[in-house]
């Protein structure tokens, strides 16, 4: 799917799920774009729900009855044991987050992974250089060093790489620099496609300059949390009776739903 995409000289918008609506949204808006996407399912949402299993089956079936195309992929997983759990429960991809590892080890683990991955027939992400917090990733020297990023996709075999460029995770607005010469400069060098995250900080316009320079998955999900939680708030608080949970979550869903679309067309 990334591979079509850069064909097409755009890139895969891949959204994070924490609840059922929010890959009910993301199918909705993908039928409506008529655009593949990703639904992610990060380590973080796996300990809020307790298990993996129940909301990975949701999300592979509602990707089952899409009109398009939809990969399940796990997404920022330190833990091994639930990286086996995904590909034994049949996901596409999975990002290994060796970010606070040194290089070395991180090459190791991330060549490790990768041969596990292709023995299920899974694509393994991999992130290298710092995509943290506002402060840390825009520090001096917080970016992916495109000689060191050659060096180790050859090393590991991965098949897609996260760069620090200039994003941020959980950033609330859409202010953030991106480096663009750095991603043409990691696009030209690394033999993968380069992967985004921290995007929902970037501008529409950022976002689209980003994908010209060579980026082709967007990563986003604090963005589309926004977007759910102003349509909550407006309906409870337009009714402070409501108490059916269906009657404040479906207008966030729709709001969600609308909003990818959006984005899909803007990436593809």
């Amino acid at each position: 799917m990334v591979h079509a995409a850069a064909k097409r000289g755009g890139a895969i918008g891949a959204f994070n799920v924490i609840l059922i609506e929010h890959a009910e949204a993301y199918a909705i808006g993908a039928n409506a774009s008529k655009l593949p996407t990703i639904f992610q399912i990060s380590q973080n949402a796996v300990e809020y729900h307790g298990f993996l299993k129940p909301i990975a089956r949701a999300c592979q079936a509602i990707a089952e009855q899409s009109e398009v195309d939809i990969s399940v992929h796990l997404d920022h997983a330190e833990d091994e044991n639930l990286i086996r759990q995904a590909l034994d429960l049949g996901f596409d991809s999975i990002m290994f987050d060796g970010s606070k590892l040194d290089f070395a080890t991180n090459v190791a683990k991330s060549a490790e992974l990768a041969k596990l991955c292709k023995q299920y027939g899974a694509s393994l992400e991999v992130e290298l250089g710092e995509v943290g917090g506002k402060d840390g990733v825009h520090a001096p020297g917080v970016r992916t060093n495109p000689a060191e990023a050659k060096k180790f996709v050859e090393a590991t075999g991965v098949d897609l790489l996260a760069v620090a460029v200039g994003s941020s995770h959980a950033m609330t607005t859409r202010d953030a620099t991106l480096d663009f010469e750095l991603i043409k400069e990691l696009a030209a060098v690394v033999p993968v496609p380069l992967v985004l995250h921290g995007s929902s900080g970037v501008s529409d316009t950022d976002l689209q300059k980003a994908v010209a320079s060579g980026m082709r998955k967007i990563n986003i999900a604090t963005h589309l949390n926004h977007v759910f939680s102003n349509e909550v708030r407006a309906a409870l608080s337009g009714d402070p009776k409501l108490v059916d949970p269906r009657k404040y979550i479906k207008p966030a869903r729709t709001a969600v739903a609308a909003e990818i679309a959006r984005l899909l067309t803007l990436l593809g």
